[in-house]
């Protein structure tokens, strides 16, 4: 059976820092880190998983690119008020994940569209890319589309701040396929069947008590 042109494109971004696609996308990087942290581009990088994520060439719909620094994130050095040892400078890891990062900065830089999806377009020791699929609510084009037109819907204003997108969805530990590790009601789960196994920790008031050593009275029956 013939392989469509998609297929290929998935098979070549499984590994795309071997062969001549990692020697482009050195010359990518090279470029893409001379250019602004957001800028907008005429069509996507990864074709095949923009279509995927609800991407289509019209009007109303803008793909941009977004560059986010990786690693750990400083605070400003205080000047008074403390020891050289309690500055509290370093240490600091953002709450959220890079590419949410990079859809909330999509949504500022353009006010009046509304993030539908993003996906990863590559990295390197400083800096990671993301491309955001952003939609013109307002648009007719978009209105008129059955597949897009429910962003148009009030209720889906400002949903990446709101965690209401893929990324935001993952970070809140929403995805089916992953399990809910991590959020109150797994932890509650967890717990409550430790309950019923009585597998509790003996600091707790259900544990059953630890063996009292018998010690020996020595004055007994020395009358």
């Amino acid at each position: 059976m013939a392989k469509g042109l998609y297929h290929y494109l998935r098979e070549q971004w499984k590994r795309p820092y071997d062969g001549e696609h990692g020697e482009l996308m050195k010359q990518r990087f090279i470029q893409w880190r001379r250019e602004p942290a957001v800028v907008r581009i005429e069509k996507p990088t990864r074709l095949d998983r923009a279509r995927a994520l609800g991407y289509k060439a019209k009007p109303g719909v803008v793909v941009v690119r977004v560059r986010v620094s990786k690693g750990g994130l400083n605070r400003p050095r205080p000047n008074k008020g403390r020891r050289p040892k309690r500055m509290g400078v370093y240490g600091y890891a953002p709450a959220k994940p890079t590419r949410l990062i990079a859809e909330e900065r999509a949504a500022r830089k353009y006010p009046g569209l509304e993030v539908l999806n993003s996906y990863w377009v590559g990295e390197d020791g400083q800096y990671e890319w993301y491309e955001v699929i952003l939609v013109d609510p307002h648009h007719p084009a978009i209105k008129s589309d059955p597949e897009l037109n429910w962003l148009a819907n009030p209720s889906n204003r400002g949903r990446v701040f709101r965690g209401l997108t893929s990324a935001g969805k993952k970070m809140r530990g929403l995805r089916k396929s992953r399990g809910l590790r991590g959020t109150v009601k797994h932890k509650w789960k967890r717990k409550q069947k430790e309950r019923e196994l009585r597998k509790r920790h003996e600091a707790s008031g259900k544990a059953k008590p630890r063996a009292v050593r018998e010690v020996p009275d020595y004055h007994k029956g020395t009358q």
